[in-house]
């Protein structure tokens, strides 16, 4: 059913979000160096989706960066350093929880905890073990660009429960997130090291398993090497390449990802950033989708609030959801930083078209959304 939400409702929440004084920043010290952090987020987003035939909008929690709120211990252990990681998102009503036949909100669920991660780091490098990132979670989103608050290369997070429709005004059972990803890596209950930097290198490696699912008792594990440094003249430059392991329990095969990004940022606020991303997967009718992405960016100090970003992006994937089908996805934004408050307002077009041999009406998404950072 299409939803209306009258303008001024929609100016208030936004408006409520982004008027929200900064806070200082939560953080107790004790008499040994070490310290503990409060923080957190709201990122309420007004959500619009068009298949071709009707068009739904919420203000919803944008799963782009949901709303959580976390804790951050460190205390010197002689050389070392022992630091403690608890985060959470809220479950608040999510923009992954909607489509053409209404919602499914799962209100707060033990999968949202996102972090409970305990570290030693030294001059060795740094060991973890807990609930957290793999290795390859983030290699496929190295982004300098400051638009890159809403538009990186994982293209689907306002619509990806929505279903594609037919020219016939049909829907499909095909949904925009079964059709696009950027292979990106997760967070699992794992242990991972990471080595020291050395001239700008790192690399890692991390085995675990989905201890928040109870339906998921397969393994995974990862290895990648990072690099990110500033030449002369002030080019800053950062890439990522990973590869990623997923054991299936019931022995019929593995999920094999290779992914990698990088992005160049230039003194006069220009940017480019990509991509790209191939799954080799061995079980019976697994699909082995690829993609490439790219985005061109600029941002600036044009007004005294903040820093401006804007840009224009694209994604072009392969075999994703079908063998022989392709996804291609456009997008353009603009975001502002409000210094004051702390707070990226943006707002995103987004372009999704299907392809697997059928006739499908493109996807389209509008965002307007505001993340307040405390």
């Amino acid at each position: 059913m299409t939803q209306k939400l009258k303008l001024s409702s929609i100016a208030a929440v936004l408006a409520a979000t982004t008027a929200i004084p900064a806070a200082a920043e939560l953080k107790y010290e004790n008499n040994s160096g070490g310290y503990v952090l409060l923080y957190g987020q709201l990122h309420p987003a007004l959500i619009s989706v068009d298949d071709g035939e009707e068009t739904d909008t919420r203000v919803l929690d944008n799963d782009l960066s949901n709303s959580r709120v976390g804790l951050r211990l460190m205390q010197p252990y002689g050389a070392n350093e022992f630091t403690f990681r608890f985060e959470t998102a809220l479950g608040l009503p999510n923009s992954t929880e909607w489509n053409q036949d209404g919602t499914d909100f799962s209100g707060w669920t033990r999968e949202d905890i996102r972090h409970v991660d305990f570290a030693l780091k030294g001059n060795y490098g740094k060991f973890s073990a807990g609930q957290g990132s793999m290795v390859s979670d983030g290699a496929a989103e190295t982004d300098l660009s400051y638009v890159g608050t809403t538009l990186y290369s994982f293209t689907n997070d306002e619509n990806s429960a929505f279903f594609y429709r037919g020219t016939d005004g049909i829907l499909s059972d095909i949904t925009v997130g079964a059709s696009s990803s950027n292979l990106d890596g997760a967070r699992r209950g794992r242990i991972r090291y990471d080595t020291p930097d050395f001239n700008g290198f790192s690399a890692g490696i991390a085995y675990g398993e989905n201890i928040l699912s109870s339906s998921d008792d397969d393994t995974y594990y990862d290895i990648g090497v990072f690099y990110k440094n500033t030449f002369a003249g002030g080019i800053e430059f950062a890439a990522s390449v990973a590869y990623a392991v997923r054991d299936y329990d019931d022995i019929s095969g593995e999920r094999k990802d290779t992914l990698g990004s990088a992005s160049v940022l230039f003194p006069s606020g220009f940017s480019f950033t990509a991509a790209a991303g191939t799954r080799d997967d061995t079980a019976t009718d697994a699909s082995d989708p690829n993609y490439w992405y790219a985005k061109l960016a600029y941002e600036d100090d044009w007004v005294s609030w903040g820093k401006t970003g804007i840009g224009i992006d694209y994604f072009d994937g392969s075999d994703f959801d079908t063998d022989g089908s392709s996804t291609e996805a456009w997008g353009i934004a603009v975001v502002q930083k409000f210094e004051s408050i702390n707070t990226d307002a943006y707002l995103k077009y987004r372009n999704h078209d299907f392809d697997d041999g059928t006739s499908f009406d493109n996807n389209e998404a509008w965002v307007l959304g505001a993340r307040w950072k405390f």
